[in-house]
């Protein structure tokens, strides 16, 4: 593997016209940092592995290349109509784990390529809608595929698509399709694929079975390795509650700091409906997004969230991967996800592209071994806090194992003063 370089702004970066046209409508000001170091290798046709940050531009990253390689393609060998089995082909394919990355890959390759006018199609494919009218998108084949994976094996096997001309795949979110347990059905997507081929993998994390996808996939790939959160933009805070007091703890703190858009992590799909029925008995009105809802219900919900007329929203994991949604200030980790690694996707909806976001976790006596553990496993610390008019029964603490404890204050704190302090905006933790 092979380190990238760096490009200072977009016009170095080696992208075309058009391109550049549209990210300065976007006010793209500047390259984040997996741009400035991925999109000149990915231009130059090299494999690619990156660990990059949410909210990082990730979407560009691999986007804006294809796009232009697309573009490329077309001025010298036009695209025709085709029909028939060669009429269903596909150039560039981005595998994702869910519906709402799907929708929103696509939506924003749409957007890149307004200046192509209409020449590079992009269709979006994915489960729990009707197959019918995604293969009557994919009449005619598709330069850009974005797609879940059992999904696009049922549409193969409908001979609505074929893969044998794919000259760019891209693996997005690689880690949670195999936590997913899409392992299987990469594997027979990849044995339908051209062995040549530009192949993207993009990673928060890197368990094993990843490490054995790159080196089985990639061929002397660059390698990209960024940190997974923002220290500088991003406020976590842990809030101790007795047992059974977590649903007025939550309702005091909306209340009480007034927000206007808070996102709500719970463990099942029933969790959130409970939850947000305790909620409304507070007089607080809260949605819920979870797998049993239908995609036109999950759509219309996160997009409603998104444009702020939800406040408060309610979700399972499901809506800790991949899902972009603008200066989001609150999120709250009701119920402590069961992967460390879930916990640090949970927070990163907040505190994106430079925003300051806070994310707090409330946890009672039977939660602290677990958060011990996240902390471990993710290498911080943070301090146990008290909330005002609900504190924590003493005795159940004094009974925990001294390991379990909540402490005082971060390690190594002391009296000095501690570098790279977020700044404080009062509007989202008030006095707390």
């Amino acid at each position: 593997m092979t380190t990238a370089t760096t490009a200072a702004n977009f016009t170095e970066l080696g992208l075309i016209a058009p391109l550049l046209a549209r990210l300065t409508e976007l006010e793209y000001q500047q390259p984040t940092p997996i741009q400035a170091q991925a999109i000149p290798s990915v231009l130059a046709g090299r494999d690619l592995i990156a660990g990059a940050n949410t909210g990082s531009g990730k979407t560009a990253t691999f986007a804006l290349p294809l796009l232009q390689q697309l573009s490329q393609q077309q001025d010298t060998a036009p695209r025709s109509n085709r029909t028939g089995q060669a009429g269903n082909d596909v150039s560039g394919l981005i595998l994702v784990p869910t519906r709402e990355l799907a929708q929103q890959v696509a939506d924003s390759i749409r957007s890149y390529a307004v200046h192509f006018n209409g020449r590079i199609k992009t269709v979006a494919v994915f489960g729990g809608v009707s197959a019918n009218p995604q293969m009557q998108a994919l009449r005619g084949g598709s330069d850009i595929l974005v797609a879940t994976p059992g999904r696009l094996l049922d549409l193969i096997s409908s001979n609505a698509i074929k893969l044998d001309r794919v000259n760019t795949l891209v693996l997005d979110e690689a880690d949670r399709m195999l936590s997913l347990g899409f392992s299987d059905e990469i594997s027979a997507l990849l044995a339908l694929m051209p062995n040549k081929k530009q192949t993207l993998l993009f990673s928060a994390t890197f368990p094993e079975q990843v490490r054995a996808l790159t080196q089985s996939l990639l061929n002397e790939p660059v390698e990209i390795q960024l940190q997974s959160a923002d220290a500088s933009t991003l406020v976590q805070r842990v809030f101790t509650v007795n047992k059974g007091e977590k649903t007025a703890v939550l309702a005091h703190l909306i209340k009480r700091h007034q927000w206007r858009q808070v996102l709500i992590f719970v463990n099942a799909k029933n969790s959130c409906e409970h939850l947000s029925e305790k909620l409304a008995k507070r007089d607080i009105s809260a949605q819920v997004f979870h797998g049993d809802q239908g995609q036109g219900a999950r759509s219309r919900v996160l997009e409603a969230f998104k444009r702020g007329e939800i406040e408060v929203l309610i979700a399972t994991d499901i809506a800790a991967r991949g899902l972009d949604i603008d200066k989001l200030p609150v999120v709250i980790n009701f119920d402590l996800p069961r992967s460390p690694l879930d916990y640090m996707h949970r927070i990163g909806r907040s505190g994106r592209a430079g925003e300051v976001g806070l994310a707090l976790s409330l946890i009672d006596h039977e939660d602290y071994h677990h958060f011990n553990i996240i902390e471990k496993k993710n290498k911080f610390r943070l301090e146990r806090e008290p909330v005002a008019g609900f504190e924590v029964d003493q005795a159940l603490i004094d009974a925990l194992p001294a390991v379990e404890k909540p402490m005082a204050k971060p390690a190594g704190t002391g009296k000095k003063k501690r570098k790279n302090k977020t700044p404080v905006n009062k509007d989202i933790w008030g006095g707390y």
